[in-house]
Order: C-alpha cells, then structure tokens, then sequence
C-alpha cells in the first residue's frame, strides 16, 4: 500500500510526500513502530527543501487520521541516513535493513523492510541532500507552522528543555485541526522549534528533533516523549472494531467524509474525490501535478517483510541464507496451513464511456464483503490523447465509481492501479488483510497496431498473499470473428513479454506463469461461429446456453490446446455479453448488427481454488458491453508461527552437523555444448544436469578475470546461482538469443560464438564449461552501407566478404575501388517494401509475426510477418537511418519543413536514400488510408522512434523528445518530398 497518500493528507499547499516507508524506531531494547515520509517543499524562488517527517501511526495507515506527526528532521547539509550492519549479526538474505540517521546533534537507528521499495525511499533521500557548499544553505521557514504550541510566554533554554520535559508536553494534532489553524507562533531570539508527539511526556523516550529555522543546523536533543507501543496497539484495536458497515446511497451526496474514511469504509487518497472546503485547494494541486508525481502514488510498495522473507530473517544464526532457506521451502508443509481468502474478480469493457451508474450491482450486491478485489476495465478511453501519449480523466472517472462501489461492510485499501492506454486493473485488500501483501509488481504488454500499440494487449498485477504467489492479468484481446489466430497470438505475446523484476535484482524475472494462482479476466473478444445472427438469438431466448456454447471460439481455442493450457473457467449460465445497444438490453441494431459473444470472461489456473459464482450483470447499460463478475474462495498458505520456529530448529541443527563435514562436489551431465546454425532472434537451450553429492552446496557461474559478466551478451545460464541438497540434482539451461545488441559484431566476424563458462562451488573447486557454435549473418544488425554492398543474399556470401563490408566505415573517403559499385537502398529493405506495397497496402492492421521472415524473402511470408520483420529491420541497425549526429538538430527544427530536409540532405548518401524511399512507401500508405484505417500520426509514432533515436541509447525518449521525434517524421508524412 501507498502510505505516502496518508502523509500527503497531513500537508500544507506546496509540499509534496516524495516517498515512504514503514519502519521501526530502535532504542537499546525498545522498539517502535514510525511512518518515515521524505516531504519536499518548493519555494517561491523554484528552489527546493526537504525534510523527513516522521509518524506514529496505525497498523496500515491509509488516510490522515491514521497517523500522528511525532518530529521532524530537516535534510540540511550534515544529515546522513546510510544502511549499516548490527554489530555482531551475520547478514541473511531477507532480513530487515538497518540504516543509522545522523545529523551534528542527533542520531536515530531504524529497522526498514527488505525489498525494492525500501532501496527506492533511501536513494530519494540521497538525492534530497543540499548538495555541495556552494549552493544556498537551506532555511527550512516553511516548517515553523508544525511548530509545537507552546506552555507558556517564554520557551524553556535548550538545557532545560534536555533536562526536564514537563513544560513541553507533547500533543496530537488532528487532519482538520491541521489544516484550519497556523501554527506560526512568536519565537523567542528568532528560533522556532520543530518539535512534535504522540504520547505521554511524563514518561522517559525517545529525544525528538528541532531544527534551527534560520540555518538548518540541529540545535540539540528535544523533549522526551513517553513510550507509546500500548496506546499505539489499543488504537489498532479500536479502530479493526469500528471498521463496520456505513451504508450510503450511490446517487447524490458527498462521495467522501472530510476528516474520516469514507461512508463505505474504503480508505483512499486524495485523488479519489472532494473531501473538504478546507482541502479544495490541495486536492486541486494535487489534481494538476506532473504524469510522474502522479504515477508515484499509484507505484508498488512493499510495506512488511512478506512470510517467505520473513523466513530468511532469522539473526544471530551463522548459517548461508541459501542453505536455510533451501531446507525451510522444501519443509513449508510442516509449518504452513492453508485459510480460504474470498477473492472477486470482475471485468467490465465500457466502450470509451464515463460512469453513468452505480456500480454497485456489480461489485457488491447479494455477495459476502470479499478479501480482495480485481477489478478490470477495458476501453476505458477511445480517444487519441489516451492512445498517443497515455494520458486521460476517465482513469480517475472510474477509479472513483469502483472506490465508492466496494462492499460497504468491510474497509478497504488500493493496492495497486495499472493502466495501458484503455485497458486498466485495479487491485484492492481488506484493511485488516494489508500487512499481508507484498512484493507488489505491476507491467503492461501492447499487442495492438503492428503488435506494439498499446490499443490491444494485457495489463497484470502480482503480489504476495502470505506465501502464495498471485498473478492478476486483465487482456484485451484483437477484435473481429474471422480473427481467432491473432486473438490466440495475442495471448501468446502477452505470456511471453510480461515479466516482472524480482527484489532481488540478480534473479532472473518472473513471468505470468511462475506463480501459484493466476486469474485472467478481460475482454478476451472470442466470438461464436458457424451461425448466423438469428440462430443465436433463438438459442438465447430458449436459454440453450449449453447449445450456444459449442460453437464458442474460446472453448474450441482451449480443447485444442492453442491457448490457455491448464486453465479452468466455469460453466457459462448467463447469457453473452455483447453486444448491446447502449442504454439498453436490446442486441446490436446498428447497421453492422453483431452477432451476441461471450466476449468478457474470467478464467484461473493454480490449487486449492473454488469458484462460487460467474455471471453477468444485466442491470448496468452505460456500455455495449455486459459486466461480468467472478468471486472465488483461494486456499492460500499462511504460517503457523510456532510450527515454524519448530522446523527451524530442525533446520539448524541438521545444518550443524554438516557444516565443515567435507569439501562439496558435483558431477556435470556434460560440459561441451554447441549450438548450430544459429539465427537472429531465434532462442536455442542446451541444458545439462548437476548432480551432488553428499554435501549440501552452493553453486554460481562466475566471471572470467579482466570480464565483468560470466558469459557473454548472447548467453545466460538458467539458474546463474543455486544451492543443492546432498544427493539432489538440478537442471541448468544454456539459452543462447542474438538480439540488437549483440548482432552486428557476429556478423562482422569480431564476435564468434565461442565462450567458455565457469562453474564455481562455494568451499569447492570450478568446473570449466565450453561452449560452441556457429551464427547465420543476416540483414539484420548490419550497416545500410555495409548491405548496399552486397548483391548477393548475406548467407551466400564469403564469411571473410561479410566480415569486410559489415566492418567497413561509413565515411565516404574509405577507398572501395575494389568494389563494386553499392546499390542506392540495401535489396533487402526493397524486397519488403515492394512486398508490402504491391499485397498490403490497403490492410488494416498489419500485426507482425517476424519469425517467418528473418533470413529469407518474403516469397511465403504473409503481410504480417513482413511488416513487422520490417519494424525489426530497422530497429536493429546499428546506426539508424537518421544518423546519430543529425538526432540533436533533427529535433530543434522538427516544425521547420524546410530546415529539416537541409538536416536530411546532410546525411551519407545511403541514409539519404533509405530516408525519401520509407517516406515515399508511407506517403503511398497514406493515400490508401480510407481502406488501411491508418493516419499520419500513427505512422510518425511508430516510425518516428526507429528512425530517429536517441544517441545516448535510452531505452525510451522522454515525452518532449518523443513528441519532436513525430513532429519531424509528420512533415515528411503531410509534405511533398
């Protein structure tokens, strides 16, 4: 959960929580629970100051009346927050990380969670620091309105302060108490304090922090605040027991209270609605901030130590992390259990529509308040704006209706909110449940316009249940009856591409099916077949869904085993989903009159999972389509505590007695492997086994001496690292994939494939691993110049000629005498163009299946696999068709026609050439665009990143970049050459 939302509700206009985290204050044996939020405040003069609040606070805090201001720590020139390690502990993969604060009076140690998110919060403290001492040293006035109040006309000395606390009794300040009063007071000699608490100053604690407003510098230990691990559990107590049903009517009336949780007991930022006069003006800060702020409050946030790392997180025990945690997964049955979560899974395709309706007959009526809701929307927008550049209101449109449609008997959390273009997934948790989940990760796939665009494709959540992994996916599929196969490939691209990083960053990805339960929802757009549009209706009214159900493409799709292996649905009793006229529940009687589809569908693959209702949800009209809803109880994995400690004893004492016991050794399977005829983009596996022997060990390929990686670019060993127990034997696979990047250096002959791999033992000896093979030169990755050289295809050439012309440089004093003279565009390059203009020219949606057409011509290869093998083609030049040099000017004329083709009369001749030939095809593309369904502005986003990149290699062009980039191929597009 985003706790940085709860911190954002405590803040005044201009101030900004950059990030947070869930920690633990330690004092020699005390230990309390804080909320640490990086603040940044920006300055009328545009500078900007940070500060680290810090919070008491709930069990989950989710709004601002959650938490409770403790201190403040401004980040001035000598504050330090960096990770240390306890004296004594061995450090276990997993455990908590230390991290010690100090500034020149003050030094604070706290526990912080492992995973991603903590490293995320400590490298923005890191860059909040003020810098070098020639900047302005920071004054941090914004921070005297948390001033505390004070006692009396006079504040106490600091010495006084240090030795009796009494007079600066501490108290809490709630959301509107905040938000309605200045806190500036009058300071004696020109000083405010910062200085906040929770609990009882009688009582000795924790010194708190107060800042010099005039320079920032610490002035000395605050006043002592009083233990409040009791009060802090009594209110988490009071709270659970107050979280009860608040019914409310969805039409009319305040979507949100303003200082508590809303009438529906859902807990959410303030982005999801007006919550009070007195907040107007922050929401609409809040409302107009940056795409990147505002995907910081919907990131992934790992808020507790998931069960399995909690697992690694033992101290104090001198154990390898891999050996420990080999023995407790394989034992996880004897201290593990399995407890139902009921889980609802809906998906609604709503035809570009803002909400018009309560949602509540669909999220909520005659169902018991689910632990967990995933919910899916598809077409969320139609527009352009959503299309191009991502960006639309109808997110927080319908954000807000699912927010206000939850179960009004229970309290809820949004995990998590992904979105690719018009296709959204929203995750949320029971309150109670929230400490639960971890390991949070969200990615998106475009299957749509030439297999990239973001129109088509699939967005997914997975996260960690206790210890079971779940993966949510939400898809839309291609459209169409006759386009079954694209639908099919397009659940193949998203299996294949989605992949999530590990908090570990030297583990390998995960893909969808890596984990325990998936559920997959979405508008999947199979349609029947075989009959007509009356004979289905008639089957619809008889209610012969069994009938209809025959001819569904799906069901046929699955018993031939194309798509969806090893997933389940349930039997379908409701009628289909589409289509309908909107506003009503009549079929299509546009002029087009579709066929009814069971297009919107939810499916599940893993263990211990039972659905207890599918259907549709024939009362809601805003759409064409019908909702459909799910709900599930999940047998999930969740661990009993003393069972636990019970089989790590065993653990370690069995690890006792074979520690030193003898020197690990393996047997290798086999260690010469060669992999032949290898081609572009075209994934070969070698695999060999590993077997042990009495000793349990750990193994890792590692890197050769002068090498930074163990292998080379176009190899990865699968495992990389592992650990075996004795006897046990594993399977490494060798996966040799020639991309971009690695491409051209084989076809020059400067790289071969040859490599050889060390296997090394922890406490044992290496093994030497050769492996072999030859690589099949393509067009692909190799220079425009180098390709114009050559009249022959590139396989039936000399590998000694290949390796000439693909090294030669561009420059054109090189002396080529030798030579015959080049061709004005590499034949390649002609070979698909001329193919696709004279067979697919008027085609709508060239979707892509490149694997046809990557070493040969396009005598069998379809439209599709041309179009995108050209894609491939030039995305995988090494220098692209606007030259590296020319990219910088290329963007400062983009709007000037004229300058930019002086830019492109500069290029080398080649380039030149390749250059006016696309814009020629695309200009011809253009003219057929009433049959091919595409614009100027599809074809300068797609082609505008492939000819024009950015010379420093990123990945992806900042939004300014990419939107010059298209401005420039745009004029190309509407000009004449």
């Amino acid at each position: 959960m985003d706790q940085s939302v709860a911190i954002q509700e405590t803040l005044a206009e201009g101030e900004y929580c950059q990030q947070a985290v869930q920690g633990v204050l330690c004092k020699g044996d005390s230990r309390q629970s804080r909320l640490l939020g990086l603040v940044r405040c920006r300055l009328e003069d545009g500078s900007q100051e940070h500060a680290l609040f810090l919070y008491t606070h709930r069990r989950m805090a989710i709004s601002g009346d959650d938490v409770s201001l403790d201190q403040i720590v401004p980040v001035s020139r000598d504050f330090t927050m960096e990770e240390v390690s306890p004296d004594g502990e061995v450090y276990i993969l997993g455990s908590d990380v230390t991290v010690q604060l100090d500034t020149a009076e003050l030094s604070l140690e706290f526990q912080l969670p492992f995973g991603s998110h903590t490293r995320m919060f400590l490298q923005e403290v890191t860059r909040a620091h003020p810098g070098s001492p020639a900047t302005r040293d920071p004054e941090f006035l914004w921070l005297s309105r948390y001033r505390r109040a004070e006692p009396g006309p006079e504040p106490p000395s600091p010495s006084a302060r240090n030795s009796d606390p009494s007079p600066w009794t501490e108290r809490q300040v709630s959301v509107s108490e905040r938000a309605g009063r200045d806190w500036r007071t009058p300071s004696s000699g020109g000083r405010d304090s910062v200085l906040f608490g929770g609990g009882d100053a009688e009582e000795p604690g924790f010194g708190l922090a107060e800042a010099a407003l005039g320079g920032g510098a610490m002035e000395g230990r605050g006043a002592r605040a009083g233990r409040r691990d009791e009060v802090l559990e009594e209110a988490t107590g009071e709270m659970s027991a107050a979280a009860g049903s608040r019914e409310r009517d969805c039409a009319g009336g305040s979507n949100f209270d303003s200082s508590r949780p809303n009438g529906r007991g859902l807990l959410v930022d303030q982005s999801s609605g007006a919550r009070s006069q007195d907040k107007s003006e922050n929401l609409l800060t809040r409302q107009n901030r940056s795409k990147a702020e505002i995907t910081d409050l919907v990131r992934s946030s790992t808020i507790t130590v998931s069960d399995k790392a909690h697992i690694l997180s033992v101290q104090k025990f001198g154990l390898r992390d891999t050996i420990v945690k080999s023995h407790l997964v394989q034992k996880e049955e004897d201290y593990t259990y399995i407890q139902n979560f009921r889980f609802f899974v809906g998906t609604y395709n709503v035809n570009g529509q803002s909400p018009k309706e309560c949602l509540r007959p669909w999220l909520s009526h005659g169902i018991e308040a689910p632990d967990v809701y995933c919910v899916g929307f598809q077409e969320l927008d139609l527009s352009k704006e959503a299309f191009f550049f991502h960006d639309t209101p109808k997110e927080e449109e319908w954000f807000k209706a699912v927010s206000e449609s939850l179960h009004p008997d229970a309290k809820y959390a949004k995990v998590k909110l992904i979105r690719l273009v018009g296709i959204m997934l929203l995750l949320y948790v029971k309150q109670e449940h929230a400490a639960s989940i971890s390991e949070v990760e969200a990615e998106t796939v475009g299957t749509g316009i030439m297999g990239r665009m973001g129109n088509k494709g699939g967005v997914a959540i997975r996260f960690q249940l206790h210890n079971t992994s779940i993966c949510v996916v939400n898809s839309h599929l291609a459209a169409h009856t006759e386009e079954y196969e694209r639908r099919n490939q397009d659940y193949k691209d998203i299996c294949s591409r989605m992949q999530f990083h590990q908090v570990d960053p030297s583990l390998p990805p995960l893909t969808i099916s890596k984990h325990d339960v998936i559920l997959w929802l979405g508008d999947l757009n199979y349609r029947i077949e075989e009959l007509d549009v009356e004979k289905v209706k008639k089957l619809i009214e008889e209610k012969a869904f069994q009938t209809l159900y025959a001819y569904d493409q799906l069901k046929l799709q699955v018993a031939a085993n194309t798509v969806f292996e090893g997933f389940t649905e349930g039997e379908l009793t409701f009628q289909p989903t589409y289509k309908y006229d909107t506003g009503s529940d009549d079929w299509d009687t546009s002029e087009k009159c579709r066929a009814p589809a069971w297009c919107d569908r939810v499916l599940w693959k893993g263990k211990n999972i039972t659905q207890l209702s599918y259907q549709s949800h024939m009362v809601l009209k805003t759409s064409d389509h019908k909702p459909v809803s799910s709900v599930f109880d999940i047998g999930v994995k969740v661990i009993n505590q003393e069972l636990y400690r019970k089989t790590l004893e065993e653990v370690v004492r069995s690890l006792d007695k074979m520690e030193n016991a003898s020197i690990p050794s393996v047997t290798l399977s086999k260690r010469e492997f060669c992999f032949k005829d290898v081609k572009y983009m075209q994934l070969q596996v070698e695999s060999f086994t590993i077997h042990n022997g009495q000793v349990a060990c750990q193994f890792e390929f590692i890197s050769k001496p002068d090498e930074e990686t163990y292998c080379k670019q176009w190899l990865s060993a699968n495992p990389c690292r592992g650990f075996l127990l004795p006897n046990s034997d594993t399977e490494i696979e060798l996966e040799l994939f020639v991309n971009k990047t690695t491409a051209t250096k084989l076809n020059s002959g400067e790289d071969k494939i040859e490599d050889i791999l060390v296997l090394h033992l922890d406490r044992g000896k290496d093994y030497f691993l050769s492996v072999s093979g030859n690589y099949l030169p393509s067009c692909f990755g190799s220079p425009i110049h180098t390709l114009c050289f050559m009249r022959e295809p590139i396989l039936d050439l000399p590998l000694e000629a290949v390796s000439e012309l693909t090294l030669m440089p561009l420059q054109n004093e090189y002396d080529v005498s030798h030579l015959e003279s080049p061709q004005e565009i590499p034949k390649e390059l002609w070979m698909m163009v001329d193919y696709l203009y004279r067979n697919a020219i008027q085609q709508v949606g060239l979707k892509a299946q490149h694997h046809l057409f990557l070493n040969g011509g396009p005598k069998a290869a379809s439209s599709h696999s041309v179009a995108e093998a050209l894609l491939l083609f030039l995305e995988s030049l090494p220098e692209p068709v606007i030259c590296y040099n020319a990219y910088h000017r290329c963007l400062e004329c983009s709007g000037n026609y004229t300058a930019s083709k002086q830019v492109i009369s500069t290029l080398p001749a080649c380039h030149q050439n390749v250059f006016n030939y696309l814009m020629a095809f695309l200009q011809e593309l253009l003219k057929n665009s009433a049959k091919n369904h595409l614009d100027a502005n599809i074809l300068a986003s797609i082609f505008g990143s492939l000819l024009l990149r950015n010379p420093a290699h990123h990945q992806k062009l900042e939004i300014a970049e990419k939107k010059k980039a298209q401005e420039f191929i745009h004029q190309f597009l509407c000009n004449p050459l």
